[in-house]
């Protein structure tokens, strides 16, 4: 109704803009043009009139022909902007230029009027208009609002007038709103009122006391009526919200509850569902549970939902302890209103009593040589059940030398079965079970730890029965060939392995004396060096004994080789390494591959370090001979020529294979004869052709032994002067020094049968030694000669 009230405020406003001009026109000609008439000419037409409608005649009016009116330019002037009539000049005739409604020009105002003036020349004159727009029941009432909704509490009093929206006609006169009708319902009577503006509105009376809980809602139309010819109508819905008071308390579906819970529900199971309603609505028909805390056990044993009704258990049940429960439910509305119910709860006994081991005597050591039907544990079992639940059965788990006997009703003793190994196991996690007779059976375990003491019942054990070591030729004392190992499953000081050598049987080669075992790792080590062209492989036996009582013994076999080492040098057979030169013949038709000579030579060492090889190390004439590398066979590498010297001088090396390699030399002197009677003066006794080149050479030896001689005699005089200026130097700083500090050890502080009295070294490797505090260094005096 605002909005449109506020539209016919405007469309008023818009009018009065537009009629502004035209009364200013009027206004002027009143005053300056004679003759203006003053009255009103007033006509009437309905709204929405057709165009061309006829409304008046204005020259009758007017009292003028229609040639005079035509003759004065008769014309109308409206007081609005816009032209909705029309003058016929030549009949006088007004009509309706363009359909004019009443109420979008004028709203709920009447009279509606369109003003407009007439003017008229020669002379001038002005006559003023108005035509009345009759309304007509062009419209129908409405409610802005098809639907309207009302919110009465049902403790509303008969007779309660409620004002109602009202409906809109834009229609004026009858034909506007008249009254108001409602269709029929049991609660509410309409009335229309009328307003001081002559508007009708409605009042809804309550005719009949209202209950939410029968009819929470009333609904019914209501229709506005005008009183145009037909009569228009509009219509709305009213839906009457019928609003709750807490008028209903709630009320439980039972006043007891008998439920039955077995005794092995788990916490949180649900008992019972209790369940309330109540008629209000709202929050005076929202139910709260509770439980009225008649007892400390029942509030430590049940909880409740308090919307749901959902009674649960706060801890388990116990038969034994308590067979039935009371409990009381109160159930609350949003109002405050409450009622009670009671519920029983009967706990059903079940086999939940697991039978219970009672150890009364332990053993948890035992020694493993204990014999069968030892006593290792007395126990009891009991189970707080009864009848078949209470009965109880025990056994074992598993394979274990060890079972239950009877002693007397539910008392038990556990003891071995046969003979104990520690060996095999040293400790056993026995398992006790024991089970009722209850359905389903339940059962309980015991584990005992029993450890077995060991008892020193195994040998030592070698990992391998024989051994095999290698040491080198000549290595030196002390060092590691190896290592014996022996395990013993025992424990303690009866698995703790030690190592000795077995003393051989008398006459048998002394081979203990070339290696030590140690005690307590089984390292063997060297005692002395080899020479393995005496030595190459050696046997002795090797003992592990426990630290058992009485001690356990294992032997073994150490085979120890002897490594070769290339410390022999080849040893010239042919020719013999005594004589300067071996000479041979060669005839000079002596064809390439002719043999001359061998060389045969022969090495003390094994393996490679005695494979020999040959090769020419230096000829009179290289191209002429030639040596076979294996074989050590001389050869003519070309048949001899008569150019060839007749005196050839060959030297052939010998070398084998060690690392690093040791060679010898062979030299060979060769004639070339014509003929084997020429030997002799070939080989150099005839005195005519060779005589003083011997003797030069001769000379030559004998000069280079002359000094040779006198070399090592310079040495050796100048070694002794050296060694006497060192003798006399250092008992002249002894006569000046202090007594000798501990760091000074005499002879006497050595043993006499080596470096120390458990030493291993023989006398013939025995040295001096002997450190001074005034020392810078410490000296080693090895007493051998010095060679050269």
């Amino acid at each position: 109704q605002e909005s449109r009230s506020g539209r016919w405020e405007e469309m008023k406003l818009r009018k009065s803009e537009k009629s502004l001009p035209g009364r200013v026109v009027a206004l002027i000609l009143a005053l300056c043009v004679p003759g203006l008439g003053a009255e009103t000419a007033r006509y009437s037409v309905p709204e929405e009139a057709e165009r061309g409608s006829f409304v008046a005649n204005i020259a009758k009016d007017l009292g003028l022909t229609s040639e005079e009116l035509l003759a004065r330019q008769a014309r109308l002037v409206p007081e609005a902007g816009k032209q909705y009539l029309q003058l016929n000049q030549h009949t006088g005739d007004l009509v309706v230029r363009e359909q004019m409604d009443r109420e979008e020009l004028c709203g709920q105002s009447e009279p509606c009027l369109v003003r407009f003036e007439v003017l008229l020349e020669s002379p001038l004159q002005s006559f003023r208009a108005e035509v009345r727009l009759i309304d007509i029941n062009d419209h129908a009432p409405v409610f802005l609002n098809k639907e309207i909704a009302i919110k009465i509490p049902e403790s509303a009093m008969l007779g309660t007038r409620f004002l109602l929206e009202s409906a809109y006609d834009p229609d004026v006169g009858n034909n506007s709103l008249q009254h108001y009708s409602i269709s029929s319902n049991e609660y509410f009577l309409v009335y229309t009122r009328r307003r001081s503006d002559g508007g009708r509105y409605a009042e809804l009376v309550l005719d009949r006391a209202l209950d939410r809980e029968q009819q929470a809602e009333v609904s019914f139309s209501i229709t506005a009526v005008d009183g145009g010819t037909p009569p228009r109508s509009g219509t709305a819905l009213i839906r009457v919200v019928v609003l709750d008071i807490n008028d209903n308390i709630p009320e439980f579906t039972q006043t007891l509850y008998k439920v039955s819970v077995m005794e092995n529900s788990s916490q949180d199971t649900v008992v019972v569902v209790v369940s309330a309603s109540d008629l209000d609505a709202g929050t005076n028909g929202e139910v709260l549970y509770s439980i009225v805390q008649n007892s400390e056990e029942n509030f430590e044993t049940f909880k409740i939902n308090p919307e749901t009704g959902q009674i649960r258990l706060k801890k388990t049940l116990d038969y034994e302890e308590t067979k039935i429960y009371e409990i009381d439910v109160q159930a609350t509305d949003g109002g405050g209103l409450s009622t009670h119910c009671k519920v029983e709860v009967q706990v059903k006994d079940v086999n939940d009593n697991a039978p219970e081991v009672i150890i009364t005597s332990l053993t948890s050591t035992l020694s493993e040589a204990a014999p069968p039907n030892t006593v290792v544990a007395l126990f009891n079992v009991r189970d707080r059940d009864s009848g078949d639940n209470g009965r109880t059965t025990c056994e074992l788990t598993g394979e274990q030398p060890f079972r239950i006997e009877l002693l007397a009703a539910d008392a038990y003793s556990l003891v071995t079965s046969e003979p104990l190994d520690r060996e095999r196991a040293e400790e056993y996690n026995v398992t006790l079970r024991a089970r009722d007779e209850g359905f389903p059976a339940l059962s309980a375990s015991k584990t005992l730890l029993v450890r077995l003491l060991d008892e020193n019942d195994n040998a030592p054990t070698f990992t391998q029965a024989f051994y095999t070591m290698v040491m080198s030729e000549n290595e030196p004392a002390g060092r590691s060939l190896g290592r014996l190992i022996a395990t013993d499953p025992d424990a303690g000081e009866n698995a703790r392995v030690r190592y000795a050598l077995v003393p051989p049987p008398t006459g048998t080669l002394p081979a203990a004396s070339f290696v030590s075992v140690d005690a307590e790792s089984g390292t063997v080590r060297s005692l002395r060096p080899l020479d393995y062209e005496k030595v190459t492989a050696f046997e002795v036996s090797v003992r592990a004994a426990d630290g058992g009582s009485p001690p356990l013994s294992a032997q073994a076999v150490l085979r120890v080789l002897v490594r070769d080492e290339n410390d022999n040098a080849p040893v010239l057979l042919y020719p013999p390494p005594d004589s300067s030169a071996a000479g041979e013949l060669v005839p000079r038709w002596a064809p390439s591959g002719y043999l001359v000579a061998k060389v045969v030579a022969v090495d003390a060492d094994a393996g490679q370090n005695a494979w020999l090889s040959y090769e020419l190390a230096k000829a009179t004439e290289p191209g002429l001979f030639r040596v076979g590398p294996h074989s050590g066979e001389v050869r003519t590498a070309r048949a001899v020529t008569e150019r060839d010297a007749v005196r050839q001088r060959l030297i052939v090396l010998v070398r084998d294979r060690g690392q690093p390699s040791r060679s010898a030399t062979a030299t060979l002197a060769v004639a070339l004869v014509d003929d084997f009677s020429d030997a002799f003066h070939q080989l150099g006794h005839d005195p005519a052709s060779g005589q003083q080149p011997q003797v030069d050479e001769e000379e030559m030896l004998t000069t280079y032994l002359i000094a040779s001689l006198c070399c090592v005699s310079s040495l050796f005089v100048l070694s002794v002067l050296v060694w006497t200026v060192n003798t006399l130097c250092k008992a002249r700083i002894r006569a000046e020094l202090p007594p000798p500090s501990p760091s000074c050890y005499a002879d006497g502080h050595v043993a006499s049968d080596g470096v120390g009295s458990t030493g291993t070294l023989s006398p013939a490797y025995r040295y001096e030694m002997c450190l001074t505090s005034g020392s810078g260094r410490s000296e080693f005096q090895f007493l051998r000669p010095i060679l050269p």
